[in-house]
């Protein structure tokens, strides 16, 4: 018999070979400085998160920002606004662009900077002097300027909610120059200077009389202006009724202690608003924020606002695709997924994990593919059996509360191979924070040898790879049967559609950025 170490087949012996470490200090693959930048502006929040603290993936952001063209650095910051709906990660990049190639920078600020939160973002980010300067800068400073000399009255009581810059601070620092009396009344009003009250836009003029009276109707400002005053609950329910759906959402349970939900047409009115096909699609909701409104909610909500959410839900992944072939989705449960999905924020942080955000995209799929296999992992798979006819929640929350164990981004893998299973798809979700499998010789992970072998026998089969943690590094290396996509938005799922159906290759995700008009 002829020595197998010398003659064994040559098949994965060009396996890739791991050219870098994940934050566990096993083996891994960095992406490139373009699919750097992708995934950690599509999945970073800037919270503190298992494996590493803000200052950590700040870091991680600037050098890849830095390292990019600044072409493609302004078309990142506009697609992780406009399809990531990314809040803080965009004016970062933007802020970084601004110090590059400031007619970039003009270009794209209109894209980026859509409502007034995102504008006092941008001034904070700049004058932090994380991005090397303190101040604003001549072309910041008037963009700035005029982005508050052109917003409607609406758009700036909108900005005028928050603080740290809040928009008076805003107003000082660029001066902007208004174009009549009416928004140099505004203006001064915001900053709390005298002015001529009969100028005001006539939704602060209400607010005024109304803060003084305490009678009459509720005034069309935003939320947040009337939560200190003392309200009736006829004056909550104007306020519910008057609402869009991301501030029902995210009060359904001050609405609840105020007695707003105990009518039972505002009970009727609230729950159609939250199932509203076209209000969900003009809101751009993330599933997972639907998933944290559900799991916020009171014991004490009504069963009609519950049965409204699972109906939200099931319309908000509804482009989750319908894949051919044979489909394995696998998420991660390990230890490391439990922590908040947009890490840990003093004040602000969310009951949505990591795991939960897996557990609702394994869900989605098995939704819209009832023969989909799905295999939860940690070290080990942790068989369970799901029924595709129930709710998204439902069976999201199953897989969630599975979390726990080290992490073995080969083990599905491996629990395929042990059985035969053939396969045309395989859909991984994880934080890529792989390191509790057996050593490999060779140069790839154990990941990578696992699908090396997976391959031998379903020559057609593609994997790929969601990264919903901003650690930036992949189990996977990225070639033509392999594609790996970051976000935890709705987006990933064109993605995957795509890709199964072999309208994408591996280098798509960064090529739909390139495609960006700016």
């Amino acid at each position: 018999m002829a020595n197998k170490s010398v003659f064994a087949s040559i098949k994965g012996r060009f396996l890739s070979k791991a050219d870098t470490t994940n934050l566990a200090q096993a083996p891994a693959y960095a992406y490139s400085d373009a699919h750097a930048l992708a995934q950690l502006s599509m999945t970073g929040t800037f919270g503190a998160t298992f494996y590493q603290d803000p200052l950590q993936e700040l870091a991680k952001v600037l050098a890849a920002a830095n390292a990019v063209d600044p072409t493609f650095l302004a078309k990142t910051a506009v697609y992780t606004r406009k399809s990531g709906n990314m809040k803080d990660m965009p004016a970062l990049l933007l802020a970084v662009l601004a110090g590059r190639d400031p007619v970039l920078f003009r270009q794209v600020f209109g894209q980026v900077v859509d409502n007034g939160k995102m504008l006092r973002t941008f001034v904070q980010i700049m004058r932090s002097g994380q991005t090397g300067r303190k101040s604003l800068g001549s072309a910041p400073k008037r963009m700035v300027a005029n982005w508050l000399i052109e917003a409607s009255d609406k758009a700036l009581l909108q900005a005028a909610v928050g603080n740290d810059p809040s928009l008076a601070d805003v107003v000082k620092l660029v001066h902007p120059k208004p174009g009549n009396p009416a928004r140099e009344a505004l203006f001064a009003w915001i900053i709390g200077k005298p002015c001529d009250v009969a100028l005001l836009p006539d939704a602060v003029q209400d607010f005024l009389r109304f803060k003084e009276a305490g009678t009459g109707p509720v005034p069309d400002v935003p939320f947040q202006m009337l939560t200190q005053l003392p309200l009736s609950t006829k004056q909550w329910a104007e306020i519910a009724e008057n609402a869009s759906w991301q501030m029902t959402r995210m009060n359904l349970n001050t609405f609840l202690r105020h007695g707003v939900l105990a009518l039972p047409e505002m009970r009727r009115m609230i729950a159609a608003r939250l199932r509203d096909p076209a209000l969900i699609a003009k809101a751009r909701v993330f599933p997972y924020q639907l998933m944290t409104a559900y799991q916020a909610m009171s014991a004490e909500m009504p069963e009609e606002i519950r049965d409204a959410l699972h109906d939200a839900m099931e319309l908000a992944v509804r482009n989750v695709p319908e894949l051919p072939g044979r489909v394995v989705v696998c998420p991660d449960v390990s230890g490391s997924m439990s922590g908040p999905v947009t890490g840990y924020r003093k004040g602000a942080t969310t009951a949505t994990r990591f795991v939960d955000v897996a557990g609702l995209v394994a869900a989605a799929v098995l939704r819209r593919n009832p023969s989909a296999l799905v295999l939860p992992f940690e070290v080990e798979v942790r068989e369970m059996r799901l029924e595709p006819r129930d709710t998204i929640l439902t069976n999201a929350g199953r897989l969630a509360e599975k979390w726990g164990g080290g992490t073995n981004c080969a083990a599905p893998l491996e629990w395929l191979l042990a059985r035969r299973k053939p396969v045309d798809l395989v859909v991984m979700v994880s934080d890529n924070q792989s390191w509790a499998h057996n050593a490999h010789g060779g140069s790839g992970t154990a990941m990578m040898h696992a699908w090396e072998k997976l391959k031998q026998r379903n020559p057609g089969a593609r994997l790929v790879c969601i990264d919903i943690a901003p650690y930036g590094t992949a189990q996977a290396k990225e070639r033509d049967d392999v594609l790996n996509v970051g976000g935890f938005s709705d987006a990933v799922f064109d993605q995957i559609a795509a890709y199964a159906g072999g309208r994408m290759g591996p280098d798509h995700w960064v090529g739909e950025i390139e495609k960006i008009a700016i």
